[in-house]
């Protein structure tokens, strides 16, 4: 069973659904993820008080952990209906029900919603199947057009390490991170 890595609720276990139709980020990726995030000089993103978009949540582990970071809200899309449970269980066993929401839907139709109600993010993590990158390039490029990200704010994309080069409108080239089969991009939005 994953488990929360770091800040207070370091440790606490985390649900995941049955199955196989989502792929929960592994321990190893997150840890190296909110390394970048904590530590990096042009990449970093302070998590006091941030407000935080998980995309393609699954249970809820990235956001999960940015919330144990001192985040002071999740928001949290997922359309799967076991992983929605596991989440739901996740944020109830941590106490973290007024710290969240979350979005049982897909990511198009809660980015449309999400921005009709203002919220505006210091921080978007979205893993995304990995074999849809069309459909994710045309998402994060929606996300840019609703202005949802901060000036300054990161995006962190988790896919397939070795995929084809990526750049989003409005955003400086990313900076890329790879360990095994897994790389993510991180995105400034300068």
């Amino acid at each position: 069973m994953p488990t929360v890595i770091a800040g207070n609720l370091r440790g606490r276990v985390l649900r995941t659904p049955r199955g196989r139709r989502t792929r929960p980020t592994s321990a190893r990726v997150r840890e190296a993820i909110f390394g970048v995030l904590a530590h990096h000089r042009t990449h970093s993103c302070d998590l006091l008080g941030a407000h935080v978009l998980d995309l393609f949540a699954g249970s809820g582990g990235l956001g999960i952990e940015a919330l144990s970071r001192s985040a002071s809200h999740a928001h949290f899309v997922e359309r799967d209906r076991n992983a929605i449970r596991a989440l739901r269980q996740n944020l109830a066993d941590l106490g973290l029900g007024e710290k969240s929401t979350v979005w049982p839907m897909g990511a198009r139709s809660a980015l449309e919603r999400i921005a009709r109600t203002g919220a505006r993010f210091d921080l978007v993590l979205a893993d995304p199947p990995y074999a849809d990158i069309h459909s994710t390039k045309d998402l994060l490029s929606r996300l840019e057009e609703t202005q949802m990200l901060l000036p300054g704010g990161l995006l962190v994309l988790e896919r397939s390490a070795g995929g084809a080069d990526l750049s989003l409108a409005g955003m400086a080239a990313p900076m890329v991170r790879r360990w095994g089969d897994t790389e993510a991009l991180f995105f400034r939005h300068d």
